[in-house]
């Protein structure tokens, strides 16, 4: 079967998944969305003798109908290839009564990869695919992650270029090194003296600018995004939900049919949202554990119905989830809504006008499948410490706030099915916080002592994305203000 996609905001043109894939925001706004949510045509146990990589071509061909099979293949075995540093791809560990599911064995130790390193690959076909003559440009904000992972996966993939907009002070020093240290002379890295928002903001607005369109057409250029509103990200995000419990299968650790809760350290909703249409297509989870940390707007989103980030934005040791407009979120209120698009549209005016809206309770009753929790700086860091001191095994600051709120998803609930937590990036990407949860006498060495420090009371090899930043010269400087995001991308792109 075909599947189509159209716009969260309004109830223009269907296009196929190569579209939007190239497209990556829709002309009015919004985010595509598929008509309908596909079933899977294999089953669990068929699915559970399979590799990563066969589980991602039967998971990802019912969303991508439009590319053959050879293509989507080809787009998968570039993708999943030794950039990794396990054959498995995406390993399940077991430690204390939990499965984590480690998402951090890419390029550049953080779960964007997993989407990342095949998103430059499906927009490269969709390219070809839809005739397309111009460079893309890839315009894209991070609050740390996706814009290492997205500079890796397109630092010098012919007629494409990369331009990735960071907040100055609100990424981990780990993460701003392996940003401004990247080679490629397609490739532009720029801080802005804002927060994450910000800069997510300012990205929309130049999508938006027709002027701006217009100007770089001519030129020869045209935006898309690497950012998990593209559709070509969220869709391999599905696969890993898929892949963990089919591997808790082949395994033994859950019987045919055994529904199990999966929790996920959630900043702009892409992760969970993944984990959401895997489970409508047809995976057993049972609950949808949504993790938060002090900039908690989606924990209190599931608690009232009011999503409001109309609050202090507080930067913490978790810095991937300090976002408080969660971009992705929009596509399940649009479902939610019975794939209304002008209720939808009316919420996020509401947001853009007011930075808040409130759902009805139909929806929110649509939205059981969820359970909302948050997890404070100290909270984080002794979760960290305890599950050190009791397995050994080392997390970074982000999946500790995940597993933070399963322990009190499960203590207020008794809710006893197994767990997947997903492990969204490695302790060596946030090596200070990690290392001062398990004991602060380590606050005393510098950044790289750490990183060998951690590697030994670990007893994980550091890995080869940290040792390449040791030494790697600062290639990009620039900063700017929010304001100026657009005369810096017309000056790095000549025109």
């Amino acid at each position: 079967m075909d599947i189509f996609y159209r716009s969260t905001r309004s109830k223009g043109e269907a296009v196929r998944a190569s579209q939007a894939i190239l497209k990556g925001l829709a002309d009015d706004g919004g985010l595509f969305v598929p008509e309908s949510l596909p079933r899977l045509d294999k089953s669990l146990e068929e699915l559970s003798g399979m590799t990563y990589q066969e589980t991602a071509y039967e998971v990802m061909k019912l969303f991508l109908t439009d590319f053959t099979e050879a293509e989507l293949k080809d787009c998968i075995n570039k993708a999943y290839d030794s950039k990794f540093d396990t054959e498995v791809i995406a390993p399940l560990v077991e430690a204390d009564g939990a499965y984590y599911l480690e998402l951090f064995h890419g390029a550049t130790i953080a779960f964007k990869d997993m989407a990342l390193s095949i998103l430059p690959h499906l927009l490269i076909t969709s390219a070809k695919k839809n005739h397309v003559k111009n460079d893309i440009v890839i315009l894209t904000a991070t609050s740390g992650d996706t814009g290492k992972a997205a500079l890796a996966g397109f630092a010098g993939v012919a007629g494409t270029k990369i331009i990735v907009f960071y907040p100055k002070n609100g990424v981990s020093p780990i993460q701003e090194k392996q940003m401004v240290t990247q080679k490629g002379d397609n490739t532009f890295v720029v801080g802005i003296t804002g927060n994450f928002d910000d800069a997510q903001t300012g990205v929309k607005q130049l999508f938006g600018d027709k002027e701006l369109a217009d100007i770089m057409d001519k030129a020869g250029f045209q935006f898309s995004s690497a950012n998990s509103i593209n559709i070509g990200r969220l869709v391999p995000q599905v696969v890993y939900y898929v892949y963990s419990y089919a591997q808790l299968l082949k395994e033994g650790k859950v019987g045919k049919d055994e529904q199990i809760n999966v929790v996920v350290p959630t900043g702009n909703f892409g992760n969970i949202l993944a984990a959401y249409f895997a489970k409508n297509m047809g995976v057993p989870i049972a609950k949808l554990i949504c993790a938060s940390n002090e900039n908690k707007v989606l924990y209190d989103f599931f608690e009232t119905g009011v999503y409001d980030r109309n609050r202090e934005f507080v930067l913490t040791s978790s810095p991937s989830m300090d976002i408080l407009i969660s971009s992705n979120l929009e596509r399940l209120i649009y479902l939610t809504a019975g794939a209304d698009a002008d209720k939808n549209a009316a919420f996020m005016k509401s947001l853009s006008e007011t930075g808040r809206y409130e759902i009805t309770e139909e929806m929110k009753a649509n939205m059981s499948d969820f359970y909302g929790n948050y997890a404070s700086e100290q909270e984080t860091a002794a979760t960290i410490r305890s599950l050190y001191e009791k397995t050994g095994y080392v997390l970074d600051t982000h999946t500790a706030v995940a597993a933070t709120v399963c322990n009190k998803y499960k203590k207020e609930t008794g809710d006893n099915h197994k767990v997947v937590i997903a492990s969204t990036a490695s302790p060596f990407k946030f090596t200070r916080s990690v290392m001062n949860a398990i004991d602060a006498k380590y606050d005393a060495m510098g950044d790289f002592a750490l990183v060998d420090e951690l590697s030994r009371i670990a007893n994980v090899k550091v890995p080869a994305a940290i040792e390449e930043i040791r030494t790697a010269p600062v290639l990009h400087d620039t900063i700017c203000d929010k304001e100026d995001m657009k005369s810096v991308v017309m000056n790095f792109l000549g025109i």
